[in-house]
């Protein structure tokens, strides 16, 4: 018998925490929860969330909070891949982070308020981007973006400007290949995808001398490439769309941009590369400000957790979550607060 290396053990106890979490057993998912996560495991979620005390409040204050809102809660996974990653963004070479991400959505019929988020009585849907890093076959830390606006959206509560991109529930992979539990791919064809991204990304942080055209964006990416950005900026469709919906207005309001490596982690497997950092990106919000955040020269980080799937040379497929509320957050604007004044009519039946 072939032994198995640690990213498919890994992969492998993921995929049962996936499942669990598809068919959503209360005493299941606290069970593998104990099972799969250090005691001391580190668990940071989007804003409001925020880092957690322990596994024990993943559990209360994560899921079972969401499944109170969402009685039928059902995740469905389209991505699950792992890799062995040092501080790659940096070049440093860092033993024991063995990671595990996944994409996909939470989805069920929305019965009961979720943050004050009123609920629709209708199916909803939320993308996640959960990274999981292992020692010893067990979880130490968890990196997970949660699209709150998503939600928002959906319920027609949204307090913030309008998404510049496309709205609506995002593609799993056109391949239909993102689950890569029980597969295993060559060394030399991971390492190519992770170049490729890797080069792209170098390539962005031309622009501060050379303008738009230093990235050469045709270089790296496919013509006819999806970006699937997080509610509040959207989907877009080929370079013109990544340019104009995307990249345009971050680089107008934040041209100082720079990646925090010493945080960043890239990693590959088969034709799919990620990155998880917490955070990744630091920025001063200036010119015409972005998303409707107010050009106040204030200096901000940004939580991104990205995925990309690579085809014949060029990234095909690149599915990005940003934790918006907490960019509004450090400019003092509370995204929750504000949807509450904007749907005060839609609380009063809970009134007393």
């Amino acid at each position: 018998m072939i032994k198995k290396t640690a990213e498919q053990q890994n992969k492998y106890q993921i995929e049962r925490f996936n499942q669990a979490l598809y068919n959503y057993d209360s005493e299941k998912v606290r069970s593998l929860i104990d099972d799969i996560f250090a005691e001391s495991a580190v668990i940071q979620l989007s804003y409001p969330l925020e880092t957690l005390k322990n596994r024990e409040a993943l559990f209360t204050e994560g899921f079972e909070r969401l499944k109170q809102a969402i009685p039928d809660l059902e995740r469905r996974t389209f991505i699950v891949m792992a890799g062995n990653s040092g501080s790659s963004m940096a070049g440093n070479d860092n033993s024991n982070t063995d990671w595990v991400g996944c994409a996909g959505y939470y989805t069920g019929t929305f019965m009961e308020s979720w943050l004050d988020i009123p609920p629709t009585g209708h199916q909803v849907t939320m993308r996640f981007h959960e990274f999981y890093r292992f020692e010893n076959g067990k979880i130490v830390e968890m990196q997970a973006l949660w699209d709150i606006p998503e939600v928002m959206h959906q319920a027609d509560a949204w307090p913030m400007v309008k998404s510049l991109g496309r709205e609506g529930i995002t593609s799993a992979p056109a391949t239909l290949d993102g689950n890569l539990v029980g597969k295993d791919y060559p060394v030399e064809h991971s390492q190519r995808s992770q170049q490729l991204v890797l080069d792209m990304l170098n390539s962005l942080g031309e622009s501060s001398t050379g303008g738009v055209s230093a990235m050469k964006l045709e270089k790296y990416w496919h013509p006819r490439c999806s970006w699937y950005g997080p509610s509040g900026i959207g989907a877009c469709r080929g370079i013109a769309g990544f340019r104009n919906w995307h990249q345009i207005p971050f680089l107008n309001a934040m041209p100082n941009r720079k990646t925090i490596e010493d945080n960043g982690y890239l990693f590959a497997e088969g034709d799919y590369v990620a990155f998880t950092a917490w955070p990744g990106m630091s920025m001063t919000v200036s010119n015409d400000g972005w998303l409707g955040i107010a050009p106040a020269g204030q200096e901000i980080t940004l939580r991104s957790l990205d995925f990309w799937r690579c085809e014949d040379g060029l990234i095909r497929e690149n599915w990005v979550l940003v934790d918006i509320l907490h960019a509004y957050k450090q400019v003092g604007v509370d995204v929750l607060a504000r949807m509450r004044e904007f749907n005060k009519a839609r609380y009063r039946q809970f009134d007393k």
